[in-house]
């Protein structure tokens, strides 16, 4: 009889302890899915709405000889260029180019495609950016799109590419591995990235920079860039 008891006990906790967990998963189920909806809903308005913001990532002087010509026509769209060219580099660019350096930003953080985003998109929150144009190579496609795509797109900032065609072969180099293992990290950052942003600590405005400085240490642009010093 004690032992039959005992087996009735230990059926019912178990069956309890079955319930609570399964409540926590169809209850985190349902938070998921309604904040997938919602953020669906938000990029697809963000999608709607005149771009921002401009996202150069570093990899190649053609880039940044085009987002230069990008604010002639758009000097009221802030810029923030990833890890690209040398400061003093993109000073004589947008100089050259007669294009307004007071809202173009360095980000100099990054080292990696994942790490142009890892650190670039708290400073498009910041700015309380909706729609990004990104703009980077053919050669640096589909990786840094789809990384778009997803770290930015958990954060509710629709990304629309702008593909700029390249002389020689830019500084990306991409591979089905590389791209896999970008995809993965970026999923699982896009999780975690909700409760956690990083700080770029190097983030300088182009119109501040010491030029004085720089001269005095020495700096190389790339030679497609035609930049005289």
């Amino acid at each position: 009889m004690l032992r039959g008891q005992q087996y009735l006990l230990h059926h019912l906790l178990h069956r309890s302890r079955f319930s609570f967990f399964r409540r926590i998963r169809i209850g985190i189920g349902l938070f998921l899915a309604m904040w997938l909806l919602l953020m669906g809903l938000q990029l697809r308005s963000a999608a709607r709405q005149p771009v921002e913001a401009f996202l150069v990532l570093g990899g190649s002087i053609r880039r940044e000889i085009y987002v230069a010509s990008l604010v002639q026509q758009f000097p009221e769209v802030p810029v923030l260029i990833s890890s690209g060219s040398p400061p003093p580099c993109l000073w004589l660019i947008f100089q050259r180019a007669g294009a307004s350096m007071h809202r173009v930003w360095l980000e100099n953080c990054a080292r990696s495609t994942f790490g142009n985003f890892f650190y670039s998109t708290p400073i498009l929150q910041q700015w309380h950016v909706h729609k990004v144009k990104l703009i980077t190579s053919p050669t640096h496609l589909p990786r840094a799109l789809w990384l778009g795509r997803i770290l930015l797109a958990a954060h509710g900032i629709w990304v629309e590419p702008e593909i700029v065609t390249e002389q020689g072969i830019p500084g990306n180099r991409e591979s089905w591995l590389k791209t896999g293992l970008d995809m993965a990290r970026g999923l699982l950052w896009a999780g975690i990235s909700q409760i956690y942003q990083p700080t770029c600590q190097n983030l300088q405005l182009l119109e501040a920079i010491d030029r004085a400085e720089w001269n005095r240490q020495g700096f190389t642009c790339e030679r497609q860039g035609n930049l005289e010093k």
